[in-house]
Parts: structure tokens; sequence; C-alpha cells
């Protein structure tokens, strides 16, 4: 066999022999972060509390922010178990009138409405929108990186919950990155056709003027 096949074989059966050394690679964040997530913690000094989350044991639904709603992240940044698993999970409470603002993740999500009805729809690359409403055990699937969003369109707070096949699917919120962000607002106003003075307005309201 030639032997640059060789060597390409070998290589990539290296890194899959090394990885299934290991049941698991709880991470530890107060290590430096890299793309493929933290290091690992211990082992010696893993429990089975680190495979655990109870952050979604409470429900949280506020009306003291601006979209009405609360949402709880088991990613791997605070569930280090989840680290190296491709596999994560949130919690959203909206309440009435509330909503999770336009945003998009770099994963696929799967989301399960537990209680309530929630308008849900994503915007394709066509600019195609599809949408909606959902109640109580309903699912609905959203393909990675589409611009998406929730509304509460019932008379009651909702509640559901979103996997997502990425240890740390990331969250981008369409509003916050163009009104919250440092980009100055006459370079947002160029490049979205807003008014200035619409701009400086979304920007008080973000905090960023």
């Amino acid at each position: 066999m030639n032997n640059i096949v060789v060597f390409f074989i070998f290589s990539f059966l290296l890194p899959l022999s090394y990885a299934i050394e290991f049941d698991f690679c709880v991470g530890d964040p107060t290590l430096p972060k890299s793309p493929n997530g933290y290091a690992c913690k211990d082992p010696a000094n893993v429990t089975i509390d680190d495979f655990v989350f109870t952050g979604f044991y409470e429900n949280k639904v506020t009306t003291k922010n601006k979209y009405k709603s609360n949402v709880i992240l088991a990613f791997a940044d605070t569930f280090p178990a989840l680290n190296g698993l491709g596999i994560s999970k949130l919690k959203e409470e909206i309440d009435v009138g509330g909503v999770i603002p336009a945003h998009t993740h770099r994963t696929s999500e799967i989301l399960v409405v537990i209680k309530g009805t929630i308008l849900i729809g994503f915007i394709d690359t066509n600019n195609t929108a599809y949408y909606k409403r959902l109640k109580k055990g309903e699912v609905i699937v959203i393909p990675p990186t589409m611009i998406h969003f929730q509304v509460n369109v019932g008379p009651t707070p909702a509640i559901a919950y979103a996997s997502f096949n990425g240890a740390n699917p990331g969250i981008q919120v369409v509003s916050s990155a163009l009104f919250a962000s440092n980009v100055p607002a006459d370079l947002i106003a160029k490049t979205t056709l807003l008014s200035p003075q619409e701009v400086k307005r979304m920007k008080l309201i973000f905090g960023s003027a």
C-alpha cells in the first residue's frame, strides 16, 4: 500500500483511539477554552453532581425586561458535563404578550412546547417565512443558522424546552447584535436604511448610545 495512504489512515485512526480512552470529559471552565471546548476536569474530582443540572427547576417568567421573557441555558458553559458530547438544552419562559426576539444559533434546534400557546417561526435564506401556532405537546425543528423567533399568543405564560446538536450552539439576537454593539449609529443607518434618528432611539433602548 502506498506509504502516503497508510499515513493518512493512521492519522485518522489515532485521534479516534485517543477519544475512546475516556468515558466523558466534564469541562473545566477555569481552564482556557478552545474551538473544541474545555479541557477535561480531572476525573478524580468528578462527582455525580457534575452530571446534574438544576437550573430548570424554578419558573422565572419576568415582565421586567423589554421582551417579557426569560431563557435558561444548559450549554457547556453552564453545564460542563455536556463538554464534548455535542448536545445541549435550554428552557424558555415567555410571559403573556412576551417574545423571544429574532435570533440565530450555529446548530439545529428541536423545540417542544410544555405550556401555553406560542407562535414560532423561522426565515430561510430566500427570505421565506415559515411560522405556526404551537400548543402544549407540539414540536418544531429549526434548521441551523436560520433567523427564528417566538411569540406568546396565548392568555397564560408559556414554557418551552429546546435541544441542540452542539454543546455550545451560541445565541445571537439580531436586534442586540446591531443596537447593543459598538457599531457607530451612522454606519448602522447606512447599512440598514434606517434613519439616524431611529438608530439612535434603538441604541438608547439597548443602552449603547
